[in-house]
C-alpha cells in the first residue's frame, strides 16, 4: 500500500509540475500575441538598424548606437547663445563655407539643424537674389529665434521648416544642397533622415557634413559630438541612400567639410 501510495504521489506531481509548465506556455504565448501595434508594425530591419545601451555610455549620448558609433544629445535651445557666441567665427571660420561649397545664386539650400540661424544667414547671402535657404529645425523655439534675426538683419530669402526626427519635410526634388553643421552627430534616426534628405535632392545635388574632426584630440569638443571621416563616409555614402562620398575639404581648423553627391537611382 504505502509503495502504491508513493507512486501516485509521484505521479499527482509529474503532472502537477507538467501543468504549471504549460500554463507558464500559455502566459507566454499570450503577453506575446497582446505586444504593442507599434512593436509589430516595425520591419525587421528598422529594429535591428540601431542598438541600445542605457547603463554604461557617455553621458553625453542617448545610449542609442548607429553603426558603432553614440548618438549625442540634441542640444536644447536653452543652448543658443553657444551658438551666437562672439568667438565662434575666430575658432571656426564658418564664413569659408559658401566660396569652399561654390554656392551661386539661384541655388536652393536645406541648412539642417539650423538652431538659431547663424549658418542660415551666411548661406542666404550668398544665394540671394532668387536663391532660398530653408533653415530646418526641429525645435520651435529655435525657429522664433531665427525669424526674429531675420526681422532684425532684414533677410527676406530664409523659409523656417519645423521638421522632426526622422525627416526635414522638404519636397521631393527640391534643393540643390542640404548642409549640416555640428548637427548629424545628433540625429536621433540618422538612416532615416539621410534616406528623406536624398529623397528632397535635386538630380547630382549635395549632401554636407560640417562635424568635429574625432581624429583630432586637440579639438576642444567632447568626444561624443565628434565624428571621423571614416564614420561619416561608413554612415552617410550608403547605395541605399544614393550617396556617394565625393570630396573632403581641410581648410576649417576645427572641423571636416564632408561632401557627398547624389546618385542616380538604380
Amino acid at each position: 500500500m504505502r509503495t502504491a501510495s508513493k507512486k501516485f504521489v509521484s505521479e499527482n506531481c509529474f503532472i502537477g509540475i507538467l501543468s504549471c509548465l504549460l500554463m507558464v506556455l500559455l502566459q507566454t504565448s499570450s503577453l506575446q500575441a497582446d505586444e504593442p501595434a507599434s512593436e509589430k508594425s516595425k520591419p525587421a530591419d528598422e529594429k535591428d538598424r540601431y542598438s541600445y545601451n542605457l547603463r554604461d555610455h557617455d553621458r553625453n549620448g542617448i545610449g542609442k548606437f548607429y553603426l558603432g558609433r553614440e548618438i549625442a544629445r540634441v542640444m536644447g535651445y536653452q543652448g543658443a547663445p553657444w551658438l551666437e557666441r562672439r568667438t565662434r567665427e575666430q575658432e571656426e571660420r564658418l564664413s569659408l563655407l559658401p566660396k569652399a561649397l561654390k554656392l551661386k545664386p539661384g541655388m536652393a539650400i536645406a541648412d539642417i539643424g539650423a538652431g538659431s540661424g547663424v549658418i542660415s544667414v551666411i548661406l542666404a547671402e550668398h544665394v540671394s537674389p532668387d536663391g532660398k535657404v530653408y533653415a530646418v529645425d526641429v525645435q520651435q523655439e529655435m525657429l522664433d529665434l531665427l525669424d526674429k534675426k531675420m526681422k532684425k538683419q532684414g533677410v527676406d530669402n530664409i523659409v523656417p521648416v519645423l521638421g522632426t526626427q526622422k525627416s526635414p519635410g522638404l519636397k521631393p526634388e527640391s534643393i540643390d544642397l542640404a548642409i549640416m553643421v555640428d548637427v548629424y552627430h545628433e540625429f536621433e534616426f540618422p538612416y532615416e533622415m539621410m534616406q528623406e534628405i536624398s529623397n528632397a535632392l535635386k538630380p547630382k545635388g549635395r549632401v554636407v557634413l560640417v562635424e568635429y574632426r574625432k581624429e583630432d584630440p586637440a579639438v576642444p569638443i567632447k568626444l561624443v559630438h565628434k565624428m571621423s571621416e571614416a564614420q561619416a563616409k561608413k554612415e552617410v555614402a550608403r547605395p541605399e541612400l544614393n550617396l556617394k562620398w565625393k570630396e573632403t575639404i581641410g581648410i576649417l581648423p576645427r572641423q571636416h567639410i564632408l561632401v557627398f553627391e547624389k546618385t542616380a537611382e538604380e
